[in-house]
């Protein structure tokens, strides 16, 4: 069933896990994410990914997107640009989670100007198996695969749940807080819990699950600063608290790849119960 009004407001791709965003207008949402999505991570000198639960000024690191690559930059640091790894290069084990994942690393430069950066060692490593890991399976269709993100290919945010947040909270926070892939206007708030398919662009997106938040929503993402400890994380707790944790957002498994655009219709093909659970 068409949804009048339902379009896609903003794109982000995060090149680097944790890193910054870089907005698009458009990209190819294929089974892993959007083009360039979380194909880079940090990790420390074991290899267990870094983010911005330990280190909070991981936000300030500005990441641009070019042809073969990306370029890493930060106020007073100046600007690096780094190259994609040959596919052939040996790779190494890192860990996300409780996944073991095989990347390549992108060489002392990107570690050397990181460590200095984030104040602590770690290398910089790249996916180019983007099939080698699996979305959770308790919850995505067989064969989904995800990136470096925490769990899955792609998270859906509405503006309209978002206003409804900032009118409970004492102070109001921005989309950034959330790292949403893909944000959508024109539905009721938080209509998106009892979304199940949903079809954007060319592609086809499987809600598979709400997005357990962390301490990350009360980083602001624009000075690394906390400014308020206890949110938006304390107003989630009372309104939107289910099994699992505190929910804003739904991860998503694409089912069929294809390109969109900021300004494309949104169709949900598929309703269901709310998937917001109460304890």
């Amino acid at each position: 069933m068409a949804d009048q009004g339902l379009r896609v407001t903003a794109l982000h791709v995060y090149p680097v896990k944790s890193l910054g965003m870089v907005p698009v207008a458009q990209g190819w949402l294929g089974p892993c994410g959007l083009d360039d999505d979380r194909r880079w991570l940090v990790v420390d000198p074991d290899g267990g990914f870094l983010t911005q639960r330990q280190i909070a000024r991981m936000a300030l690191v500005a990441v641009g997107r070019q042809p073969g690559g990306l370029t890493l930059a930060l106020p007073g640091q100046g600007t690096l640009a780094v190259d994609v790894p040959p596919a052939d290069a040996a790779r190494r084990p890192v860990r996300v989670w409780r996944d073991t994942v095989p990347a390549v690393d992108a060489g002392p430069a990107a570690a050397g100007w990181l460590s200095a950066a984030l104040g602590r060692p770690c290398r910089l490593v790249y996916l180019h198996d983007t099939d080698a890991r699996p979305a959770d399976p308790a919850y995505a269709p067989p064969g989904a695969t995800v990136g470096f993100a925490d769990g899955f290919a792609a998270l859906l945010a509405t503006l309209e749940s978002l206003a409804a947040l900032n009118d409970a909270l004492p102070a109001p926070v921005p989309m950034d807080r959330f790292r949403p892939n893909i944000v959508v206007s024109g539905a009721p708030a938080w209509a998106e819990d009892e979304w199940r398919l949903v079809a954007v662009g060319q592609a086809v997106l499987r809600i598979v699950k709400p997005c357990s938040r962390c301490v990350v929503t009360t980083i602001d993402q624009q000075t690394a600063r906390i400014p308020d400890p206890g949110e938006p994380l304390q107003t989630l707790s009372r309104t939107r608290r289910t099994r699992g944790g505190v929910m804003f957002g739904q991860n998503t498994a694409i089912i069929r790849p294809g390109r969109i655009a900021v300004g494309d219709p949104v169709t949900v093909l598929e309703r269901g119960p709310s998937n917001l659970l109460p304890v």
